[in-house]
């Protein structure tokens, strides 16, 4: 018979063994682009043979951006990154402050009715988003991009949710000695609440920097268009189909920056996440 403490073992062994083994299936495609980004453009891929090549070379990332002008894409995605994150900053946390902090009437309806939103598949919207945008003149510009955007369900679920863990003797303590509104959200709820706001913000930047869909149908020329909508081009260079190590060298150009941030936030990213109400 087993004792309690080698079950117990056995079961951490056994679960950390599948975690490593889904871990490196997940990370397969990432490994496989590195490699072949790599590899000599004029050695094809074939059946037993689509990893190294007989030499390692950085001509692929050399000739990508010189295909395609990847400084426009980097300063368009920026900008339009930059625009979502800091309006949706500022939309989710006074909403997430306002459902947490107040009561009032038809507050859970309203609640619900935000929430709600996140049922709505993205496609649903493109047809009214395009006919807002045409109207308002915005068409193919970084701000048509990242409009639709500037408010987020999801983020507005997540800071009341870190809100509502604020203690309320604290809250009640701020109001006793005169705070406004605002100070009480800069000085009491948001402090606490910082790892939920980044890890939202991680999750967004990570979002709308791999956004497609939307900027293809609201952009049409490279002064406005994202890496995304570039990338589409290493798909159409050649004759009998995409060239490999041409379209991984410009995958990893466009998706290195999100892997370095998740990098450096990981921690921050896990734990805020595991503390934010969600269960």
């Amino acid at each position: 018979m087993l004792t309690a403490k080698l079950r117990k073992r056995i079961t951490r062994v056994f679960l950390n063994l599948l975690t490593a083994v889904l871990a490196l299936g997940w990370a397969t495609i990432i490994i496989w682009g590195v490699v072949v980004s790599f590899r000599p453009e004029n050695e094809p891929l074939g059946r037993g043979d689509v990893w190294f090549g007989h030499h390692l070379t950085v001509a692929n990332y050399l000739k990508a951006w010189s295909l395609a002008p990847f400084g426009i894409y980097y300063r368009n995605t920026l900008l339009i990154v930059g625009m979502i994150l800091i309006a949706q900053v500022i939309t989710v946390v006074l909403a997430g402050f306002a459902f947490a902090h107040y009561r009032f009437r038809g507050q859970k309806w309203l609640f619900f009715f935000i929430l709600l939103q996140l049922m709505i598949p993205a496609a649903a919207l493109l047809v009214p988003n395009f006919s807002t945008i045409r109207k308002l003149g915005l068409f193919d510009t970084t701000l048509a991009v990242a409009l639709p955007y500037f408010g987020s369900a999801f983020g507005t679920f997540l800071m009341r949710q870190a809100f509502l863990e604020v203690p309320r003797d604290l809250v009640d303590a701020g109001i006793l000695d005169g705070c406004s509104w605002w100070q009480l959200l800069w000085r009491i709820y948001l402090p606490p609440s910082l790892p939920t706001l980044v890890a939202f913000a991680l999750s967004s930047i990570s979002w709308h920097w791999n956004e497609f869909l939307w900027p293809l149908v609201v952009t049409l020329s490279e002064r406005s268009r994202p890496l995304t909508i570039g990338l589409v081009r290493f798909t159409q260079l050649g004759e009998i189909g995409a060239r490999w190590p041409l379209l991984a060298a410009a995958t990893i150009t466009v998706i290195a920056p999100l892997f370095l941030l998740f990098l450096v936030f990981q921690k921050q990213f896990v734990r805020s996440f595991l503390h934010s109400g969600l269960k």
